[in-house]
């Protein structure tokens, strides 16, 4: 059967038409295609000759009928700060109901009771969702570092879980799958269906990817083409779903697509067409709510609106909540998440502190930090510091971009900043003490053993390194820290490239050659390259004894960041492959300076 075929038989079973006018004014398509399919409808033996559903219509109606839904809810909706650091954006009130409750009412007016939703971030917020509509949720701990994809791997991973189960006698699974952050105005969910589906709106999208052509398929654009936007709601009937769960559970095991949107998994191999039809609605009739300024055009209302940052932001500049605009998320840090908004026609930063950070950080010693650094030159002075909450406000600065660590040359610029920023000798009242930072990450574990099997017999031998580090001739001022490639920033200013250093939530008195390390254990230098950093910041002059106690920092401050990954990790965030280098640090560069602490002597 094809698209026009089932569009009508879909009509019939909605309505009786006692005329061909009417069915082509209510599906869109000419009288011509309509007297043709009802031709073949006919001979097919689905409608009887008054025009009526026939039996065996029925039941091809009945095998195509929507049975479950799944909707996708585990992301931390990053584009919707500030409000995402207190709610998902499944759980935002928009004319005083939840986006997901919306949807899961919607999906039972259609006849769908059977729904799933894949939860990650806040998980625990949607337990509720379980005793009011009997959904089940599926949890994504990979929410962090993966794309939905991943998620939709594991609702399809159930699905062939509950088949085994049911065995051959269970009903098809024709499923719906939603995300999580629409605003449909009329339910878009149907009690029949007689095809698989993707659905696109009619409206133009400067951000997609894919454009619908002529014969109703979605295709990936060419050169000069414009894309249409892309909504997200689908439906599979039960055949097209189980080779979509083929293909996203084979992707899945492959790292290549773990930031890839589900909806690649709808290209087959080597094609620019989706497998399934598209199904075209008005651009305005479904909102996605991305941001939070989205949240603010749809309702004004909305509490979720009365954010304490934007209160903040308010406050220090004067002026009213509505002229606060073009706020969007900026990349995700590994302790806070940032987002840019513009005042008065001027670009600025708010960094919001993440998930633990209160545990790690003591915002009144950065406050002091700035207090020491401020007019020196090494970073924009910030425009407001609050320390209780964490909150800090700098200006934006333009055509930024960030030291490329495998760039020669700015490398040699940024140590010839660092360098400069030691040689000022700047003191703070406290210290940075590195093992009382690895105990107390540690700490933060509450007790659980590490996952490391060997972390005891590591942690023993770096705890060796405290009497050289400690015993050697050193200097003692303020230092970074945090001197990692990404937190220097080159930028425009009067038409001449200019550098800084950023993010000094970490800084305190410390020997200033730990910020080298750190430099390096960040972009997984090895041994060579680590070397080659250290003749750069010291010009080639670097005894034996300088850069032994530079390897014990190296092993000391990849335990200690190790330690940190392990706390994050505790929290639901991971860090992947920076974690396991860093334990790597401890245990590698441990054996360095032992083996050149050894041979200076």
């Amino acid at each position: 059967m094809n698209k026009q075929d089932a569009d009508i038989l879909l009509e019939l079973c909605r309505k009786k038409h006692d005329s061909q006018r009417k069915l082509a004014k209510e599906t869109g398509w000419s009288l011509g295609i309509v007297n043709r399919a009802l031709k073949n409808l006919g001979e097919a033996g689905l409608i009887n000759e008054d025009g009526s559903i026939s039996p065996e219509g029925e039941k091809k109606v009945e095998h195509c009928r929507p049975t479950r839904a799944v909707i996708l809810a585990a992301g931390f909706g990053m584009r919707m700060v500030p409000i995402n650091m207190t709610t998902p954006k499944a759980l935002l009130m928009v004319n005083g109901e939840r986006l997901i409750e919306r949807l899961i009412r919607q999906l039972n007016d259609a006849g769908i009771r059977d729904i799933e939703v894949v939860v990650g971030f806040m998980k625990d917020q949607f337990e509720f969702l379980i005793d009011k509509y009997d959904v089940k949720l599926i949890v994504n701990q990979d929410y962090g570092l993966k794309n939905n994809l991943h998620s939709m791997a594991l609702a399809a991973a159930a699905s062939e879980k509950r088949i085994r189960r049911s065995g051959t006698g269970a009903s098809p699974e024709n499923v719906y799958i939603v995300p999580c952050d629409l605003w449909c105005e009329e339910n878009p969910f149907r009690k029949n269906e007689m095809y698989s589906w993707y659905m696109m709106a009619d409206t133009a999208d400067e951000d997609s990817g894919v454009r619908i052509n002529r014969k109703d398929e979605v295709v990936r654009l060419r050169s000069g083409e414009s894309g249409q936007r892309m909504i997200g709601i689908s439906f599979f009937l039960a055949e097209d779903w189980t080779v979509l769960k083929e293909r996203l559970l084979e992707m899945d095991k492959d790292h290549r697509y773990d930031e890839v949107f589900w909806e690649e998994a709808l290209f087959p191999a080597r094609q620019d067409r989706m497998a399934v039809y598209a199904r075209t609605v008005p651009g305005g009739s479904i909102v996605e709510i991305n941001t939070y300024e989205q949240l603010r055009e749809l309702d004004s209302g909305s509490n979720h609106l009365h954010s304490e940052a934007i209160k903040v932001i308010a406050e220090s500049f004067g002026v009213s909540e509505r002229e606060i605009v073009d706020i969007s998320v900026l990349k995700k840090g590994m302790t806070n998440r940032s987002f840019l908004f513009s005042v008065k026609g001027e670009k600025y930063i708010m960094r919001i502190p993440g998930e633990g950070t209160d545990q790690l950080i003591n915002r009144k010693q950065e406050a002091a930090v700035f207090k020491a650094i401020s007019g020196r030159g090494l970073c924009d002075d910030p425009v407001l510091i609050l320390p209780e909450k964490g909150y800090k406000i700098t200006k934006y600065l333009d055509c930024v971009r960030v030291c490329d660590a495998e760039s020669e040359e700015d490398i040699r610029k940024c140590m010839k900043l660092l360098r400069h920023f030691h040689e000022m000798n700047i003191q703070v009242e406290h210290t940075f003490d590195l093992f009382a930072q690895i105990d107390f990450y540690e700490s933060l574990w509450e007790g659980e053993p590490s996952i490391y099997a060997d972390y005891k017999e590591t942690k023993k031998n770096v705890l060796k390194l405290k009497a050289f580090v400690e015993n050697e001739p050193h200097e003692w001022c303020l230092t970074h820290i945090d001197a990692v490639p990404d937190n220097f920033l080159f930028y425009m200013k009067d038409g001449k490239e200019e550098l800084q250093l950023t993010d000094w939530e970490y800084s305190g008195m410390q020997d200033p050659h730990v910020d080298i390390a750190m430099f390096g254990i960040y972009v997984f230098y090895d041994r060579p390259a680590m070397d080659h950093l250290i003749d750069i910041y010291f010009g080639g002059e670097a005894s034996d004894r300088t850069r032994a106690r530079i390897y014990c920092y190296v092993a000391i401050c990849g335990l200690l960041w190790s330690n940190w990954c392990e706390y994050k990790r505790k929290l639901g965030v991971e860090f992947g492959e920076y974690s396991l280098r860093q334990y790597r640090y401890a245990k590698e560069f441990y054996r360095y300076a032992e083996e050149l602490i050894k041979k200076d002597k």
